[in-house]
């Protein structure tokens, strides 16, 4: 069972966040928004001023090697927010396809800042959709999906910019909020781990069927359209600590891990929550643990979302 939230940590879930962990690609140039439409997940052609994508950069396998929140500063540049450890292999491979493209790709991670903004702090002129932005001055605002009720957003400005107005949120806390979303940030440990339906980002907005073609397009749209998904992202709770590439187990089966932990982080209340991507039929019955089927027992949580029906 997950442990309440002390009352502390509930008023605690309103305020900002600066957020080191993640970094920034800037794609500049006319070419930037079809250069991108041809390398991720998600529609970049029709990428308005107003929004944001979440996408994901494939390899040919269709395996997840990072994920991005992305858009438009300026009709010809483009940021994209990702993992800071994952952005120097992401960055090198991305600029191997820009040939002739009017395309310019830079790490511009100490260019910007990126702020965390939790509850209150949320901007009540940012529009209510998850992955809309709205500009104020200099500060490009992302509305990102709700975590327990919480509302998010990123806050992106020059490093320069003043920082956000609101109460100092904890990273902790927002790393909590983080996975309580479900929706999930790739990281080194579970670099070409997943297929993205497996973070279940078909269903949060993270892949368009639509566009055309990118890297591992033909698996990606295979997986969907073949029939049942094998795997799906779940929220767990656990009395002891969990980690992005720890394995999770099936009672049933004590040799083979059904799982794998993709994002984690200490509950308030006590234990760790966590996105584990597994076998749909390990969450069907049975118990799930950790590291090891005599590990520690995991609490299936509900998705804050509903799944996409199989197309």
């Amino acid at each position: 069972m997950t442990p309440p939230l002390p009352l502390e940590a509930t008023q605690a879930l309103h305020g900002v966040v600066r957020l080191t962990r993640l970094g920034v690609i800037q794609v500049d140039g006319e070419d930037a928004a079809k250069f991108l439409h041809g390398q991720l997940t998600h529609d970049f052609a029709l990428l308005g001023l107003s929004e944001a994508r979440l996408a994901a950069f494939c390899s040919a396998k269709g395996r997840m090697q990072a994920s991005f929140v992305g858009f438009k500063r300026s009709h010809d540049q483009i940021l994209l927010i990702c993992s800071r450890d994952l952005l120097p292999s992401t960055l090198k491979r991305l600029s191997m396809f820009v040939l002739r493209a009017k395309a310019r790709l830079s790490d511009a991670s100490d260019a910007f800042a990126i702020w965390g903004l939790a509850g209150s702090a949320v901007p009540a002129a940012l529009p209510d959709a998850p992955w809309t932005q709205w500009r104020d001055n200099d500060a490009s605002v992302v509305r990102l999906y709700p975590a327990d009720g919480t509302a998010r957003a990123l806050w992106v400005v020059p490093a320069t910019a003043s920082a956000p107005t609101g109460e100092a949120l904890s990273e902790d806390l927002w790393n909590w909020l983080d996975v309580k979303s479900a929706v999930a940030t790739l990281s080194q440990p579970v670099f070409e781990a997943f297929v993205p339906q497996m973070l279940n980002y078909e269903s949060v907005g993270g892949v368009n069927f639509k566009k055309g073609c990118y890297p591992g397009q033909e698996v990606v749209a295979r997986s969907q359209f073949r029939g049942t998904l094998k795997r799906r992202a779940y929220l767990v709770h656990s009395p002891e600590p969990l980690a992005a590439g720890q394995e999770v187990f099936h009672s049933s089966d004590a040799e083979q891990p059904c799982g794998t932990v993709v994002q984690a982080a200490p509950h308030p209340g006590g234990g760790f929550d966590a996105i584990v991507s597994m076998q749909t039929s390990a969450a069907a019955d049975g118990s799930l643990h950790a590291a090891s089927a005599s590990g520690p027992a995991l609490s299936l949580l509900p998705l804050p979302y509903p799944l996409l029906d199989d197309i």
